[in-house]
Parts: C-alpha cells; sequence; structure tokens
C-alpha cells in the first residue's frame, strides 16, 4: 500500500509543487488547507489593506488549492485552527510586543501550529507522514533521530523557522523541496501549468498577511509616546510613537532628520518609556559578545554535558556566527561569541547549527557585553 502524507497546500506555489513531488514520489497524498486567522472575530481592522476586498485573501487562497488539488488530482479537506492559533500564537506574540520585545510568530505558528495541530489532525486521517512547502532537509534513520538540515538553496532556507520542532514531530514530517532551489519550484510549476505557478510569495506575519504593522498593533495594544533619547549623552533627540514598534539596530522610520550619520535604535527602557538611540551603524552600542538563551529546544535526543563549539543565526538569512555553547540546566544555555555581533535582541530566536545541522533553538533572554548584562535592552 501507498504510504499516506497530509500535505499543508496554502494555495502557494511551494506547497503546490511539494504536492507534486510527493505524488511522483509514489506517496498517497491529501491536501489540506488550514485557516488559522478570523479578521473579523479577532478584531484585525486598523492596518487591514482588504478590508473592502470582494473576497478575503484566506478565502483567495483556498479556492487556489483547490484548483491546484484539482489539477494535480489530489484530494483536499480544510480545516480551521482559530482558536489555537489566537491562544498559542498571537497572544504570546501581542505580550512580547506589549513588554517591547519583538518576537518570531512563525516559529510559534511551526511549533504549535503546522507541526502540532496539524499533526494531530494528520494523524486522524491515519497518515504516515505531514509534509510542508518549507526549504528545509530531514533525514529519517530507522530506530535514531531524524536530523534537520538546511536546504539545499541558502537563499530560501527555513531551518531558522522550525527550530522548535522535536524528535516527534520531525520523525513525521517530509520536507519535499529541501533538495531544489527556489527558481527549480518556478520551473517546475510552470511546466505543468499549476493554477499558481506565477503567483507572488506570500509576506507578512504568519497566517494573517500583510499589515500596516504599526496600525495593526494599534487594534491590541494601545500606543503610548514617549522619547528618543541620545545613549550616549542623555539628550532627549525626538519622540517615539511606542517602543513596541521599534526593533534594535532599526534606522528607517526614526523621523530624525539633521546633518552627520544615520540614527539607529539602540536599546529600550521598558519602565520609563525610553528609546534609546545612537548615531552611526558601527557604533559600539549594537555589539554584544554573548547571550543566555532560554527556552530551548535541542532537536537531537542526547544534550552536550560540556561546552561545545557550534554556530549560530540571530535573525533569519543572517550569516553563521561562530559561538561557544553551554546547557546550564534543561532548556537554557549560555552563548560566548568567537567575535562580536551586532543587534542581537531580547525576544528574538537563536538557532544553533553544526555545519548544515539544525541543533534547535531557544528565546534571546538576556544579551551581554565582556561578560555584563547590557540592560538598557
Amino acid at each position: 500500500m501507498k504510504k499516506r502524507v497530509v500535505l499543508g497546500l496554502s494555495g502557494g506555489v511551494d506547497s503546490a509543487v511539494a504536492a507534486y513531488l510527493l505524488k511522483q514520489q509514489g506517496y498517497e497524498v491529501i491536501g489540506v488547507f488550514m485557516r488559522n486567522w478570523d479578521s473579523q472575530l479577532n478584531n484585525d481592522i486598523l492596518g487591514n489593506p482588504t478590508n473592502d476586498n470582494d473576497i478575503c485573501p484566506q478565502e483567495q487562497d483556498y479556492n487556489d488549492a483547490k484548483a491546484v488539488a484539482k489539477h494535480l488530482g489530489i484530494e483536499i479537506r480544510r480545516v480551521d485552527f482559530i482558536k489555537e492559533y489566537w491562544d498559542k500564537v498571537f497572544t504570546y506574540f501581542i505580550d512580547e510586543y506589549a513588554k517591547g520585545r519583538t518576537p518570531n510568530p512563525d516559529i510559534l505558528c511551526n511549533k504549535h501550529i503546522k507541526f502540532k495541530a496539524f499533526l494531530e489532525y494528520a494523524e486522524e486521517l491515519n497518515a504516515d507522514f505531514i509534509a510542508t512547502g518549507h526549504y528545509a532537509r530531514v533525514e529519517h534513520h530507522e530506530g535514531k533521530d531524524s536530523v534537520m538540515l538546511k536546504g539545499i538553496d541558502q537563499n530560501k532556507d527555513q531551518t531558522y523557522f522550525l527550530c522548535q520542532l522535536n524528535q516527534k514531530q520531525l520523525q513525521a514530517s517530509l520536507f519535499p523541496l529541501g533538495n531544489i532551489t527556489k527558481q527549480e519550484v518556478r520551473k517546475i510549476a510552470e511546466e505543468l501549468d499549476l493554477p499558481v505557478a506565477h503567483k507572488k510569495d506570500s509576506t507578512g506575519i504568519c497566517f494573517i498577511g500583510e499589515r500596516d504593522f504599526k496600525q495593526f498593533l494599534q487594534n491590541y495594544i494601545p500606543a503610548k509616546p514617549g522619547k528618543m533619547v541620545d545613549i550616549q549623552t542623555g539628550k532627549v533627540i525626538g519622540d517615539h510613537i511606542g517602543i513596541m514598534y521599534y526593533t534594535i539596530g532599526q534606522r528607517k522610520g526614526l523621523g530624525i532628520g539633521g546633518s552627520g550619520d544615520a540614527w539607529f535604535v539602540v536599546g529600550k527602557n521598558y519602565d520609563q518609556n525610553i528609546l534609546y538611540i545612537c548615531q552611526g551603524d558601527q557604533n559600539d552600542w549594537l555589539m554584544s559578545t554573548g547571550a543566555l538563551i532560554t527556552d530551548v529546544n535541542w532537536i537531537p535526543s542526547i544534550k552536550p554535558q560540556e561546552a561545545i563549539k557550534c554556530n549560530t543565526k540571530f535573525r533569519y538569512r543572517q550569516k553563521d556566527n561562530p559561538v561557544t555553547l553551554t546547557f546550564i540546566d534543561e532548556n537554557t544555555v549560555k552563548l560566548e561569541f568567537n567575535q562580536p555581533v551586532k543587534s542581537v535582541t531580547p525576544g528574538q530566536a537563536a538557532v544553533f547549527y553544526d555545519g548544515d545541522v539544525c541543533l534547535g533553538g531557544g528565546t534571546i533572554e538576556k544579551v551581554y557585553k565582556d561578560g555584563k548584562e547590557i540592560e538598557y535592552l
């Protein structure tokens, strides 16, 4: 009997080509369209450019997914995880922004929705595997750990967003696009004359889409204006519209003109509602030499008992940064950087690699410079 794969069919080109490749590999493929956001139910009004559309983007995506399923001759189902997304992903996302931190909803979405709620749904369909259109690779070994590796297309590699997957989730997963490039995906879609061959890639917040982000947040968090302060001189340079709207290292959108080097966000004081800024992108205020990472998910079954050398990404598509990693308890690691790293930001994700192998990741809790915590972060 053919092995059954339940595939997240989003209505985009990546998942469409993933479905085709799985069929070519001999699997029985069932496409499932996930609906995880309801704009009306979730008060998604301010900053939503689709309020007046004749058809909402999710319905259009569903129609596209149905067209792909028909074109490929596979079954398609639809499932709603709106409550799960709100409870497990969005409330954390908003709580972190309210604290002045900048979380990554894509990582939470993968952990709680695409590889948990979706996996549980697939198990009800007696699936042997689930699959997605992520650019990542997975190696399955009988009786041993499954291993996740970076996608062949280094510009599209998405293991950063998959760092919270555990062994159960990984062992049940397939990533059909891991060994090809985005350019090849488009070419396959065109050759097959898929209905979504030329559809633009989705952008914006996971399962929510493109939004005017400042207005969007105001649906859920009141804006609290305050002062922008030069961290070197203590002088007030201007006003900010709410520290939740700014990220460490940000240059554009500060509204500061004048002569001299550009201004950059270098820190936040949540209690005093101060946004710290400094001139010049090479200023020392943006640099750090270590970090404390919490909520660590370690993909291999066995955690290292001693310090190890590995690489870390602190942002998606960032280059690998060599570090020394030491577990200080089951879910917390200390990182020491080989060289100072720019704009390491609390609330964001740190993801660990041994070459192409993704070891896991966690949340940046504290950042250090020369052994001392950087308190303005």
